[in-house]
């Protein structure tokens, strides 16, 4: 069943530094960052505002996320990519049986999530990315081999991130399991869960459309550097 505030999703960012993640904010007016230690991503309600926004913010990182429509940018500064994505939800708890140990991640466990995360995604995970959320991981041999956790959060939904698995141990449910914990626990908690995947990573979309999730729309990420 759809959210009546199910249109907040099209200002993701916007929306979660407006709500339950304004502690992370850092606000230009119209345009809003998170803090750069946590993540990288900014939203705007006015694209006038983005090109003193994207200025301004460029001075805290090199190298950052505008999340949706096209912003303006100073020249100083360049779009390098433009990433389109899947921004996909799901409506109901995954009924999946998980038969496997999925231990909820610490401060301890920080280092082992950055270093898994930016093996196989580099640039995404700052050293207080965990902060945001809750993370969670397998774990074999003591060694961490699969994560999946919380990122934008707004009061009624809540962004499933970070699905990753080591190159050394995919093709064992590890992810399928991690995204049932998580989605259900945001279930539990009355909100609703989605995520963001690259258009073009069709193996990982076929996963979230068997476990429920249904392509709400594109969204744009612009990768923006000096």
């Amino acid at each position: 069943m759809k959210n009546l505030q199910e249109n907040k999703l099209d200002n993701p960012v916007w929306n979660s530094l407006s709500e339950y993640h304004s502690a992370f904010v850092i606000d230009y007016g119209d345009t809003k960052f998170y803090n750069p230690d946590y993540c990288q991503f900014g939203g705007f309600i006015e694209l006038e505002n983005t090109l003193n926004s994207t200025e301004q913010y460029s001075t805290l990182t090199d190298n950052f996320f505008v999340v949706g429509e096209k912003p303006e940018i100073p020249d100083s500064l360049k779009i390098a990519k433009e990433l389109v994505c899947l921004q996909m939800i799901i409506y109901k708890k995954i009924e999946l049986e998980i038969d496997l140990e999925i231990i909820k991640l610490t401060e301890n466990h920080n280092e082992a999530l950055l270093n898994l995360v930016n093996l196989v995604q580099p640039g995404y995970f700052k050293n207080k990315t965990f902060l945001l959320g809750d993370y969670f991981g397998i774990f074999v041999d003591n060694q961490l081999v699969a994560i999946t956790g919380e990122r934008m959060q707004m009061d009624a939904f809540t962004e499933v991130s970070a699905i990753i698995t080591h190159p050394d141990h995919t093709g064992k449910g590890y992810a399928k399991q991690l995204i049932t914990h998580v989605v259900n626990k945001i279930s539990d908690q009355n909100k609703i869960p989605f995520l963001h995947v690259v258009e073009s990573n069709i193996g990982a979309i076929k996963l979230y459309e068997k476990l429920g999730f249904v392509t709400r729309r594109k969204i744009s990420f612009w990768n923006i550097t000096k």
